[in-house]
């Protein structure tokens, strides 16, 4: 079905607010039969720079003002009363576009609170529908449009040291992440095909952009969302200082993201009503929970002078970075089509806890950020080394996004609260005990030359917890901001992401997070899309 006017003004069956990892799997999912007209707005460009589809071209976005909305946060005083950078994706593919492309479901234990028809039973066949597995030989498993490639081969030969510290800890070792034993060291698997990255806009808004019932808006930023008495009608937009209004027959999906869905509906007047009239906005609904229960994980790296060649040596001096683009040019493998983060897993800090409270990284690079020019680098070392860190898997602590001012440009508001907890703080310590126990290792201690910073093997509990106040960041996981649940009392959607107290209007990606996976959230944020896929033509 195509699109139509109403009174000059455009109408869709569905709007999608965002071409993020979570609204390319919509535009595709709904678009399918071929019944249903499709608009997609993205606030950022096409997405079509090289930088993304090359996977270590991860490091080049991470300060690119045309790719990246490079955010930051308040001054948070559980951490030195440091801002946060926070790079968001900016642009047709979202965060998914700029990421590490580390694939990881979260355990299945994350998702017994999530509520009803969000159990793991429910959540793991929807992430079958999604994925594509790709093995080490090529062969495939599943037929999901998004691929998970294990590059276990294809890792840094320093990481054997990783692995076998973790044995020599009694820890145990994973092949798979995402298979039916998650915990223990592992190499990451990643969404890569081809060795390009495999993000949400390659496995799905590509194939659907080419049926004539899908358009795709870019450049467009989203003013607010109308009403008709408490029905969402209307989609408001600028597009190149131009003002439009784009109406929806069925529904209006909010897709923009853990920090722009919230802001975009107190722009609208759903949100903390106190909040809304000091910046002029009318209340429509007043809900305090638009843009609270903000969660993230904050992680803290450990740096280190090594004693054999890692990819400092590779992809430092200029006959590296020549040997390995050819490399991948002709093979479409080696470094440049990896992840920064090729290992590390889920892990105990202690024995006795009933699951994993850490997520563990070991990278076989060390680096140093600089100003260039007009931008930002990330160099790597000239001379080996590597990385080991950490992040707490489930912490308690709340924070919120809210506006700054009443217009679509306005900087937003992003309060961290870290460490809130007792529990937090003491997982923090628990973490970095973890990593030191590594570094104490005969695999580790090893390869070691110096440390680069703080030196993990000689700190005191008491030391992890203060450093960590120091240096530690976000490891880029926000989430909760329009938390599902059973009621208005407590959440933002209902459990089938609709809006509390009003009609067709969902929310549809990782706000809605009623608490954060143990791990990285982009795999539970497209699942969590796929899943709204279903809802939603259930009763289309």
């Amino acid at each position: 079905m195509a699109y139509g006017h109403a009174g000059g003004v455009a109408e869709y069956d569905y709007i999608i607010i965002g071409a993020g990892s979570a609204g390319c799997i919509l535009a595709e999912r709904l678009s399918a039969s071929g019944r249903h007209s499709i608009l997609v707005i993205e606030a950022g460009g096409k997405g079509r720079s090289p930088w993304i589809a090359l996977p270590l071209g991860y490091g080049r976005c991470f300060y690119d003002p045309t790719l990246n909305w490079m955010l930051h946060t308040e001054p948070d005083p559980a951490l030195d009363n440091r801002r946060g950078y926070w790079p968001r994706g900016k642009g047709v593919g979202g965060s998914g576009a700029i990421n590490a492309m580390i694939y990881a479901r979260g355990l299945p234990s994350d998702f017994a609170d999530w509520g009803p028809g969000w159990d793991w039973d429910a959540v793991r066949r929807t992430y079958v529908a999604l994925e594509t597995t790709i093995d080490r030989d090529g062969s495939r498993t599943g037929h999901g449009p998004l691929h998970v490639q294990d590059v276990s081969d294809q890792v840094h030969p320093v990481t054997r040291h990783f692995f076998a510290a973790a044995r020599e800890l009694g820890l145990p070792v994973s092949e798979n992440i995402n298979g039916p034993a998650p915990e223990g060291a592992t190499a990451y698997r990643i969404n890569t095909s081809g060795g390009r990255r495999m993000h949400s806009a390659r496995a799905h808004l590509a194939p659907a952009l080419k049926r004539s019932n899908v358009q795709l808006m870019t450049d467009t930023l989203v003013d607010r969302i109308g009403f008709d008495g408490h029905r969402a009608r209307s989609v408001h937009v600028q597009q190149h200082g131009r003002l439009q209004e784009l109406r929806a027959r069925r529904e209006i999906l909010l897709s923009a993201g853990a920090v722009s869905s919230p802001l975009i509906l107190q722009r609208s007047g759903i949100g903390p009503s106190e909040t809304l009239e000091s910046h002029g906005i009318t209340p429509l609904l007043n809900n305090p929970h638009v843009g609270g229960q903000l969660q993230d994980h904050l992680g803290l790296d450990y740096f280190f002078k090594a004693t054999e060649p890692t990819l400092n040596n590779v992809l430092r001096p200029l006959h590296g970075k020549i040997r390995a683009a050819l490399h991948y040019a002709l093979t479409r493998r080696g470094p440049l089509s990896m992840s920064v983060n090729q290992c590390g897993g889920f892990l105990r800090s202690t024995p006795d806890l009933p699951e994993p409270d850490q997520q563990v990284y070991f990278n076989p690079v060390t680096y140093t950020t600089t100003p260039k020019g007009t931008r930002t680098v990330i160099q790597p070392d000239p001379f080996p080394g590597f990385i080991i860190g950490f992040n707490p898997a489930r912490p308690e602590s709340r924070g919120r996004v809210d506006i700054s001012g009443p217009a679509a440009g306005d900087t937003p508001r992003i309060q961290t609260n870290a460490l809130e907890s007792e529990a937090d703080r003491a997982q923090v310590i628990a973490g970095g005990l973890l990593c030191q126990r590594f570094m104490r290792t005969e695999a580790l201690s090893h390869l070691v030359d110096a440390p680069l910073g703080p030196d993990l093997r000689e700190m005191t509990a008491d030391d992890i917890l203060a450093d960590f106040k120091a240096r530690a960041t976000t490891v880029f996981h926000p989430v909760g901001t329009c938390r599902m649940g059973a009621d208005a009392s407590t959440s933002v959607v209902d459990h089938r992401l609709r809006l509390h107290g009003v009609e067709g209007l969902r929310v549809v990606d990782a706000s809605v997070f009623p608490n954060i996976t143990s791990g990285n959230t982009n795999a539970p944020t497209m699942m969590v899309a796929t899943r709204a896929a279903d809802l939603i033509l259930e009763v289309a």
